[in-house]
């Protein structure tokens, strides 16, 4: 399937990664948004997050994670989790951090991006990868919903760069209460800005409209504080 707005982006390892794009309606220079996928693919719900950022006034770059992997517009139900983990399990944190770096390099060589006034927002997996990013990228904001395994990059807290925005569903059965705790226990050790809100009727999933843990409210509630703190960080 050919998707409108496809790119292939460079990366540091040799490897050629696909992404999709999407820019706001204003010719004028705007802030530009690493957006990262659950470990699904970038689908049809990725891409319309990254279409109502854009709306929103960003430029944003959603970079496919398992192009090592995965033949190029992997989209995978969100019924079929097995299908995934071979992907899952194939990436790791310098691949990852390659994979962040290249797409921030696109942004800073698009014509009509403020190359100083980057953020990246993940859901799930791209949680975790938000996090990486702003460790390793000179960021100016990040946003991480629901980002399983973070409490593994405890030792990280203390390399990044910008306010990190986190969501979490108070009734994620995949995401422990403790795990939670160590993650944001690292980050406010090191005196790093961020926010932590827990949501406590949503899921794992909460801002996915195609997912059975959907939650209108919850997913209303974390864009609308999503959008605020991108406006405060980045402007738009």
């Amino acid at each position: 399937m050919s998707i409108p707005n496809a790119l292939v982006l460079p990366v540091a390892d040799g490897t050629a990664m696909h992404a999709y794009a999407a820019q706001p309606q204003s010719p004028a220079r705007a802030p530009g948004i690493i957006l990262f996928q659950e470990a699904f693919g970038v689908n049809h719900h990725i891409r319309s997050v990254a279409d109502r950022l854009a709306a929103a006034g960003y430029v944003v770059v959603a970079p496919e994670l398992f192009h090592r992997t995965a033949a190029p517009g992997l989209e995978i139900a969100y019924t079929d989790f097995p299908s995934a983990m071979p992907h899952f399990q194939g990436i790791t944190p310098e691949g990852l951090a390659h994979d962040a770096q290249a797409a921030y390099d696109w942004l800073q060589a698009q014509p009509n991006v403020q190359k100083d006034n980057i953020a990246a927002i993940g859901f799930c997996l791209g949680g975790r990868v938000a996090f990486v990013a702003n460790t390793v990228l000179p960021l100016a904001a990040a946003v991480s919903y629901y980002g399983g395994g973070l409490h593994t990059l405890a030792d990280r807290a203390k390399d990044l760069h910008a306010p990190h925005l986190f969501f979490w569903g108070g009734l994620d059965q995949h995401i422990s209460k403790e795990n939670i705790k160590t993650i944001i226990d690292a980050v406010d050790a090191t005196g790093k800005p961020y926010i932590n809100t827990v949501i406590s009727y949503a899921d794992h999933g909460f801002n996915c409209d195609e997912r059975p843990s959907y939650s209108k409210d919850a997913a209303a509630e974390a864009w609308a504080l999503t959008l605020a703190f991108f406006k405060e960080k980045l402007g738009a």
